[in-house]
């Protein structure tokens, strides 16, 4: 493991002074090697899901699923390089000239379960980004990581890339967990966790490096009272039910009291094969489970959804505060003054006006692709892409000045 961050750190000074169009090269052959080695890692994500127990749609791979990781790894490569951007210039009275530059983070360990495409994911965003990156995957995808990975060290061969820019732990040993948190020998400069709610406590508090991450995604949708009936049911179906396991479904509805006897029953009824639990008011018009305390709390990951009545924009505002993870919050409104002050005060990560909460991810804000969503208010917020995976330095230049 020290080894590994060692030949990491190596590799990531290297990124930081290569071109952007020679890393870019790197990640096209790294999509290019994906897609040539299709068989391979099928066939290595079979006896994963072969052997799962859970979460089996997270882990899943099929042709298509296949193609649109190494779309994404291209898209990625397309996106404007980050490293060596200029923030911000300006200049002092006594002539110096001072500018803000992003430049890499260094080394990134990537601890992660269940999803498959992160391996590629991470690692293609590590290069724009000019980072090298420590990949550890659960045991319960790590066939399919292994295969992935051997496709990626294929295309940095392929372009000259140091090996040491994009690894992985080959081993399911929690062990190697345990050494990542406490940085390697001061090779990992940050944590990434993307997983169950179980890994991201443990690496919250084990880690002994920087960490960026979310624990739970208890996603709200607020139904406001000038929603459009329509609208508003396609938004809350495809909300929760497009995909149930993503971090982005939503896990309570909130609907306006005002207007609840006429939008509840339609919302309802797009939710078919959902199973509701609602508070008293909301089991008065449509019949539903009894909800508990803990079901406004909960990130369920599954076909089941919190339903509760509302009064107006503070009513919703109030609940999410209390309740909600700072992940992703929506609100379906016709009137513009209820909508902008709900994205006004409601302090979540991402705030979405009459579109799904599924849209948070990276992919679809034109990252190409994501690291995983920030919920913390620190250094980055939100989906993690190449930009979110710098920092930055002064850069000052002088032409002999002297302090006094």
């Amino acid at each position: 493991m020290n080894q590994m961050g060692r030949q990491a750190r190596l590799a990531a000074d290297v990124l930081r002074s290569l071109s952007a169009e020679a890393r870019s090269e790197a990640i096209r052959a790294m999509a290019r090697h994906i897609r040539a080695e299709a068989g391979a890692i099928l066939a290595a994500n079979a006896a994963d899901v072969g052997a799962a127990t859970a979460m089996v749609d997270r882990l899943l791979l099929n042709d298509a699923r296949l193609e649109g990781i190494a779309a994404a790894v291209e898209a990625v490569a397309d996106l404007p390089d980050p490293v060596g951007a200029e923030i911000a210039r300006w200049q002092r009275p006594n002539g110096l000239d001072i500018a803000r530059v992003r430049t890499p983070i260094g080394v990134i360990g990537m601890i992660y379960e269940s999803r498959p495409n992160v391996t590629a994911d991470a690692a293609a965003i590590c290069l724009r980004s000019g980072n090298a990156i420590i990949l550890r995957s659960g045991s319960e995808a790590l066939r399919s990581a292994l295969a992935l990975h051997r496709a990626l060290a294929a295309g940095l061969a392929e372009t000259g890339i140091p090996a040491g820019a994009v690894q992985i732990v080959a081993t399911a040993d929690r062990a190697a967990v345990g050494m990542m948190l406490e940085g390697l020998s001061g090779a990992i400069d940050l944590i990434i966790p993307r997983g169950g709610k179980a890994l991201v406590e443990r690496v919250s508090r084990d880690a002994r490096v920087p960490t960026l991450g979310h624990l739970e995604g208890v996603c709200h949708t607020y139904v406001h009272e000038s929603a459009d009936p329509v609208m508003a049911a396609e938004i809350v179906a495809n909300a929760k039910l497009r995909r149930v396991s993503v971090c982005g479904a939503t896990e309570t509805l909130l609907v306006d009291r005002a207007a609840a006897p006429v939008l509840l029953p339609r919302l309802a009824e797009a939710l078919q094969g959902c199973e509701l639990r609602g508070d008293a008011g909301a089991r008065a018009i449509v019949p539903m489970a009894a909800a508990a305390e803990a079901d406004w709390a909960t990130e369920y990951l599954a076909p089941i959804l919190a339903v509760r009545l509302v009064d107006g924009v503070a009513g919703a505002v109030a609940h999410i505060a209390r309740y909600g993870t700072g992940h992703t919050e929506a609100i379906v409104a016709e009137d513009p003054v209820a909508a902008e002050a709900f994205l006004d005060r409601v302090d979540s990560a991402i705030v979405i006006w009459n579109a799904s909460t599924q849209f948070a991810d990276g992919g679809e804000f034109g990252f190409g692709a994501e690291i995983g969503i920030a919920t913390g208010k620190l250094h980055a917020r939100g989906p993690v892409g190449p930009e979110q995976l710098t920092s930055f330095k002064y850069v000052v230049r002088g032409t002999g000045q002297t302090r006094p």
